[in-house]
């Protein structure tokens, strides 16, 4: 339980570790690995929306900072060791047109 010393963090604080995931989640270079970290995320906050208790509030609210800080390393991680070929959903829908009507 959570002591009722530690305030609940305000809306703009909720908001902008919301946008920082957002902003995390565009760093991996493998389209899958963003879109699933894009779509937790808003999953997360859709889920917990409706929370009115701070404490629950709070504790929530910490997990997504121990979240973010995870997606952080990750995407570093991501960045040195993914390889450098896109993601068949990331590929040019002209340019993939073209190749095709050439051939």
């Amino acid at each position: 339980m959570v002591s009722m010393s530690l305030a609940a963090p305000t809306r703009t604080e909720i908001l902008g570790l919301y946008r920082s995931l957002l902003r995390t989640a565009r760093e991996f270079c493998d389209y899958n690995i963003r879109e699933y970290t894009k779509r937790r995320t808003a999953d997360g906050f859709r889920q917990n929306q409706n929370l009115t208790d701070p404490d629950s509030i709070f504790s929530v609210y910490q997990e997504g900072k121990n979240q973010l800080a995870l997606a952080k390393r990750q995407s570093v991680v991501y960045s040195l060791y993914a390889p450098k070929v896109k993601s068949v959903m990331e590929l040019d829908a002209a340019n993939v047109i073209t190749t095709n009507t050439s051939n």
